[in-house]
Parts: structure tokens; C-alpha cells; sequence
């Protein structure tokens, strides 16, 4: 058949741009009119859009410049088969089917499309506003499916070939191309309905779903609902557009060139629902967000309510912490990567170590060894658990593998994913056990209630000796310590052990100027053998000292022989580690310098390690010590000859404190380096030398070597 381009019919020109400018007053009480409030017809709305989306989904435009053919429709899954619509959809299928009829009518007789858009929203008045736009285009969607179910089979199906015959769709495949640019501009007008029909759609949930977090009488749901019946107003009105052009192409009733002007009236429709989904869209994402507030709100508040009330064991207060969500196996062995459910831990003690991703892995070697030992003792039963604190909205592919290495170094339980832990968590972990950065360990006890909101020092000082990790487990164990050197040095050394029981003089000692340390280990090496006392030493290091600095200096003292090293720098490391622990523990229980013999040690022996001079600690045995800077300490044994005798009358480490005390200066400049912040740093710091309250400034460093 020959066939001729003309123009589409003129009852295709009836809109006009001044018919879609952004609504005004009157337009907006025109479409409220329309709708009854009060008892509305109940409608689940959902798997009727299901349905919407799959028809949608396999009805396209083709990119040959013809139609998408039902062989590859055919292949894509078929997402309705298992959900059973036919009982949904009881009661709902004839008044889509009057709907359709009326979209059919409308499209064919030419009418008004306002005023159609309008009758059809009075004859849905009962219905609230998303069941109006779901039914609506639940109707459009059998029309558009027809139209596209005999196009695509037509050629194919022997039914199909006559139907398209007697609706003339088959002259349209044969000019497929001519009208591609309209079924696009159809194509496209369809999706901005379908995006602002789910809008609406979201907006009704809140009101039905999320009453307790948000009302609908105040803002910002209610500044949303008011954009809800100009938005199914459009949805509507482009529906009944995209019927018409559908109306042309089909009964014979087209010619095969669109006009410019048409398929510019479908893209404008486009464009303005577009517009009103990217508002609703930001008028809801402000409902969504006053949600998550609300809800993160009532979890904290939970939180602490569970962390006050007692429970007969320790499940609820895990579940509020780990995964109160449907994850039933939240947590990973990290090095196995088995995955466990919190019922592992039911009514155990529960040691959380929360961190951020910064943890060192000196930091897990010493857990491990802390680990380790806590296996071989039966009577000692308790569970590590890494609680890692991340930004959701910074977590990328590098901190994931950072994640990754370290859960794969622990053979204790760890989250399986850092970002199970809700925000509402994570505030209540800073607000109320002061977690910021620095390592914290949590000591939960079988019923969950938190015996130490930081066992972490107690952990770094005694080990499983502090078992079950309680405050007041904490205090006993001070009130029975003293200053010695094996508090000091804890199992750092097992030779310092073994001196001590051999009575011989020990000497720890640090500093990074291999000079000094030179002059230093030969000088005490030469006095040690006129004194004719068995002496020992051990380079120590110094807490700022980068692992490279130390390694290099490790080597040299080594390779000259000079001292005792502790050449892995763990080991160094956990010795300040250590130090600092005892002196945060002392002050969570308000010690003083003034009132407290060993934090007054602690504090002198971090302070002189502040400083540029280098330190020194000599003991006799376990107990009986003296310390002092280094400059000091060498300028002294320079002139060991002038006490030598005092030395042998009285025991070499009674006068050495003498001259150390007589030879002090009161001119001296110490510094105390407190790494970290928040509670662990005290408000006021005395120094050892005078007694004197010493300033306080922030120190910044970035070192590199």
C-alpha cells in the first residue's frame, strides 16, 4: 500500500504552552475540589505499581529506528510470576478497566485535556491521591501494552499479524522510523509519570508508616503534602496525553511525520513533571531526613536506657550495640573469616576494643600476645570484640582494605562490616564512654552493664591480671602496687627478670643523640668496673622516636656493642605504651604527684623524656632506683673519683642519688609530651624538677624520618 506523509489531526495541537506553566491558585483549588476527604476506599498501591513497572519495563522503543521485537522482551525475567497479584488485585480490576475505558474515550473524541484531567479526578474522588495516579496509570499501562504487545508480535504471531491488520499498525512498523521521535518523546513522558507517581506514592507511606517519627500536620511533611495534588493533577494529565498520541498511531488515524510541535508538547509534559519530581524529591529528602533524626534520636535515648536497667544477661544491650537490624551473624573470627551470631557471646564477659581505622599494628600484636595468653589460662574466660569507627560518608575502597588487613590480623571476633553500627551507636560511644580516635576497650560484664568504660590501661599495665577488667578491680591492683622495676618493665624483657634475681644493677636508659649514648654507656661501663658492681644495661629508646630512627640506632648500639637492645620495636614501643597507660589509670583515680610515689616516677621519667638530654634509670635489685636526666647523670659519673669513697661506705646507688641531688640546678627546661587528647589529658601538670604548675601549649608534628 502507497502511502503519502500528512500531519497528525488537529485535535493533537489543543496544548499550549500557557496550559503548562507552573500551577497558580486557582488551578490548585480547581484540582482540590475534585477530591473528597475523610473515608477514603483503601488501596495497596505497591504491587499494582509492580505490575506498572514490568509492563513499562518491556514496552521500548528500539534503536534501529523501529520497534523493540519480543525476542529479546522474552529473555528478560519475569518479575510478577511469584507474587501473586491475582489476590491483590481482587475487587480493583474493573475499576482499572473503567478507567481504561475512559482514557480511550477521551483520547479518541479530541476533548479538552484539563477538563478531562479534572472529571477523570472526580470520578476517583474517593480515593486518596496516590490511588487516583496508581489506578490511572494502572489503566494506561493495559492501553500502552496492547499497543506494544501486537507491535512486537505482530510479525512473529499468527493472532497478532490480523489485529495489527485491523488497527493499521502494521503501515506503522513499515514506517517505524518517521515516528521513532514521537514514541521516544511517549517513552520519555511515561518515565517522569512513573518517578512522580512513586513520590507521591513515598510521600503516602510516611503518613501511613512513619506516624511516630513525622506528622503530616507539620513541617516537613506538611509542606510536602501540599505539592501532592498538583503533582497527580500532571502525573494525570500527562497519562491522558500520552493515551491521545497512542490513539493516533493506532486505527488508521496518523500520518507517519509527527510535527515538531507535538512531540515539543510531549517534552514540555516531560520536562514538568521532571521539575515536580526533583521538587517532591527535595521536599521528601528533608521528610526522610527529619525521619533518620528522629529515629537515631529514640535509638540513643534507647541506648542509655539499656545501659542503665539491668538485664539477666548481656543480649539486648549487644543487640542495640552491633546489629539491631535483621544481620543474624554480625560478627567475624577476623583471621578465619567465620561468621557468628551475638549468641557466642551470651553471658560472657566482653571485652569491646573500639577503635578507628588507625589502629597500629603494635597495637594488635600486643592484644594478640594479651589474647594468647588469656587462652592458656582456663580460669580466665572472657571475648574480644572489635567495634571499628568509621564515616559512612567517607568510606571508600582504600578504608575498606584497610578494614580488611586488619580483621584478617586478629584471631578474635570483629564486625564483619564497620558500617553495621549505627549512628545513634557511635554518638553514644563518643558522648559516653569518650571514644575520639585513641583506643578504647570497654569491660562488659555477663549481664551487660559496663564494669570499666575503659579497661584499656589496666589491659596495657597487668594484662589477664586484671581479669574481669572492673573499675574497682583496678584500684585493688594499685593499692597493691609499688614503684618497681618489674611494674616497669612488666614480661617487655624476661633478662631483666633474671638480673634481678642475680642482684646485679640495672640501668635503662634512652636518648636519640648516638653520641651522648656513646660517651654515656662508655663512661658507666668504666665506673661500674671501679665500683666493682655487676652492672647491666639497657638502651630504651624514646617514646617520639619514629620506628626508622630506632631501627638505625637499634643497629649501632648493636654493632658497638654498647648496650642491651631491644631491637624488635614493639617491644620499645609497649615500654612508653606502657608508661603513659599508668599514668592515665592514675588519673582517672585523681592521683597526684604530691600524694602518689609511682605517678610521680611516671611523671618524671616521661618528663626527662621529653626533653633533648637523654635519661637515665639505675635500680639495685628490684625496688631500690634512682633516676635523672642524662647530661646530669654523665657530668656526674665524670667525676665519680671525688665520691668514690662515699660510694664504698654507704653503697654505690645511695650516693649516687646524693650527688645527683647536690649537683641539681634549679635553672632547667622540662617537657612533658602528652600524645593524645580528650580526658587523658589533665588539666593541670607539676613539674617533677621544682613543683612549679608547668604551661600547656598544643603540639602539631608530621615526622618523617
Amino acid at each position: 500500500m502507497a502511502s503519502t506523509p500528512l500531519k497528525l489531526g488537529p485535535k493533537m495541537r489543543r496544548e499550549n504552552r500557557g496550559s503548562l506553566q507552573s500551577d497558580d491558585t486557582a488551578l490548585v483549588r480547581q484540582i482540590r475540589e475534585t477530591h473528597v476527604p475523610g473515608r477514603s476506599h483503601i488501596v495497596d498501591v505497591k504491587p499494582i505499581l509492580h505490575v506498572i513497572d514490568e509492563i513499562f519495563h518491556r514496552s521500548s522503543v528500539g534503536t534501529d529506528g523501529g520497534i523493540l521485537l519480543g525476542a529479546h522482551v522474552d529473555s528478560l525475567e519475569d518479575r510478577t510470576s511469584s507474587l501473586g497479584y491475582d489476590v491483590l488485585l481482587q475487587g480493583l480490576s474493573y475499576l482499572i478497566q473503567k478507567i481504561y475505558i475512559e482514557i480511550g474515550c477521551q483520547s479518541l473524541s479530541g476533548a479538552d485535556v484539563h477538563a478531562s484531567t479534572l472529571e477523570l479526578l472526580r470520578s476517583l474522588s474517593n480515593y486518596s491521591w496516590e490511588a487516583k495516579v496508581v489506578l490511572t496509570l494502572a489503566a494506561f499501562s493495559i492501553y500502552y501494552g496492547e499497543f506494544w504487545l501486537v507491535a512486537q508480535l505482530c510479525t512473529t504471531n499468527s493472532l497478532a499479524k490480523p489485529v495489527a491488520i485491523l488497527k493499521q499498525l502494521s503501515e506503522l512498523i513499515e514506517h517505524a522510523a518517521a515516528v521513532k521521535p514521537q514514541l521516544e518523546a511517549i517513552d520519555n513522558l511515561i518515565k517522569a509519570i512513573s518517578k512522580v507517581t512513586k513520590q507521591i506514592v513515598e510521600c503516602a507511606d510516611m503518613v501511613k508508616l512513619q506516624s511516630q517519627y513525622i506528622s503530616e500536620d507539620q513541617p516537613p511533611l506538611l509542606t510536602a503534602m501540599a505539592h501532592i495534588p498538583a503533582a497527580a493533577y500532571w502525573a494525570i494529565r500527562g497519562i491522558l496525553a500520552c493515551a491521545s498520541h497512542i490513539s493516533v498511531l493506532t486505527g488508521g488515524r496518523y500520518e507517519y511525520v509527527a510535527s515538531t510541535t507535538e512531540v515539543w508538547e510531549l517534552s514540555s509534559l516531560a520536562h514538568k513533571l521532571n521539575n515536580i519530581d526533583d521538587h517532591l524529591n527535595s521536599e521528601l529528602e528533608n521528610c526522610r531526613r527529619h525521619i533518620v533524626e528522629k529515629r537515631y534520636d529514640e535509638d540513643y535515648k534507647n541506648l542509655i536506657h539499656l545501659f542503665q536497667s539491668l538485664h539477666l544477661d548481656n543480649m539486648k544491650n549487644l543487640r542495640a550495640l552491633i546489629s539491631h537490624k535483621d544481620d543474624v551473624q554480625p560478627l567475624v573470627i577476623g583471621r578465619s573469616q567465620v561468621r557468628c551470631s551475638l549468641e557466642v557471646l551470651r553471658r560472657k564477659h566482653v571485652l569491646l576494643l573500639i577503635t578507628d581505622l588507625s589502629l597500629s599494628y603494635e597495637e594488635v600484636l600486643i592484644l594478640e600476645h594479651i589474647h594468647k595468653d588469656q587462652q592458656s589460662r582456663g580460669e580466665i574466660e572472657y571475648e574480644f570484640v572489635w567495634l571499628p569507627i568509621v564515616d559512612a560518608a567517607l568510606w571508600n575502597e582504600a578504608k575498606k582494605e584497610r578494614f580488611e588487613d586488619l580483621k584478617s590480623r586478629m584471631p578474635w571476633y570483629a564486625v564483619h562490616d564497620p558500617l553495621i553500627i549505627d549512628p545513634p551507636v557511635i554518638k553514644f560511644i563518643r558522648d559516653y564512654w569518650h571514644f575520639d580516635k585513641k583506643m578504647i576497650i570497654v569491660s562488659l560484664d555477663p549481664q551487660g552493664r559496663v564494669s570499666s568504660a575503659n579497661a584499656f590501661h589496666m589491659l596495657w599495665i597487668w594484662g589477664n591480671l586484671a581479669f574481669p577488667f572492673s573499675d574497682e578491680k583496678e584500684n585493688a591492683l594499685w593499692n597493691a602496687e609499688s614503684w618497681r622495676l618489674e611494674l616497669v618493665t612488666d614480661g617487655i624483657d624476661p633478662e631483666i627478670l633474671k638480673w634481678i634475681d642475680q642482684g646485679k644493677y640495672i640501668c635503662l636508659f634512652g636518648s636519640e643523640d648516638i653520641e651522648w649514648i656513646r660517651r654515656f654507656t662508655e663512661r658507666a661501663k668504666d665506673v661500674a668496673k671501679r665500683a666493682g658492681i655487676p652492672l647491666e644495661m639497657v638502651y630504651a629508646g624514646r617514646s617520639t622516636a619514629s620506628k626508622e630512627k630506632l631501627g638505625k640506632l637499634n643497629r649501632i648500639i648493636d654493632a658497638e656493642n654498647l648496650s642491651r637492645t631491644w631491637s624488635d620495636y614493639t617491644s620499645t614501643w609497649f615500654f612508653w605504651s606502657r608508661l603513659d597507660s599508668m599514668r592515665c589509670s592514675k588519673a582517672k583515680h585523681h592521683k597526684t604527684i604530691d600524694d602518689d610515689t609511682i605517678l610521680r616516677e611516671v611523671m618524671s621519667l616521661l618528663s626527662y623524656d621529653g626533653s633533648d638530654h637523654g635519661w637515665v634509670m639505675l635500680w639495685m635489685g628490684s625496688a631500690d632506683t634512682v633516676r635523672a636526666n642524662g647530661h646530669l647523670t654523665t657530668s656526674t659519673l665524670d667525676d665519680f673519683e671525688t665520691w668514690r669513697p662515699a660510694a664504698a661506705e654507704i653503697g654505690f646507688l645511695p650516693e649516687l642519688k646524693n650527688q645527683l641531688k647536690q649537683r641539681h640546678e634549679p635553672h632547667h627546661c622540662t617537657r612533658l609530651i602528652i600524645p593524645g587528647f580528650g580526658p587523658d589529658i589533665p588539666d593541670k601538670v607539676v613539674c617533677t624538677e621544682c613543683g612549679r604548675e608547668m604551661e600547656k601549649f598544643f603540639m602539631f608534628r608530621c615526622c618523617t624520618d
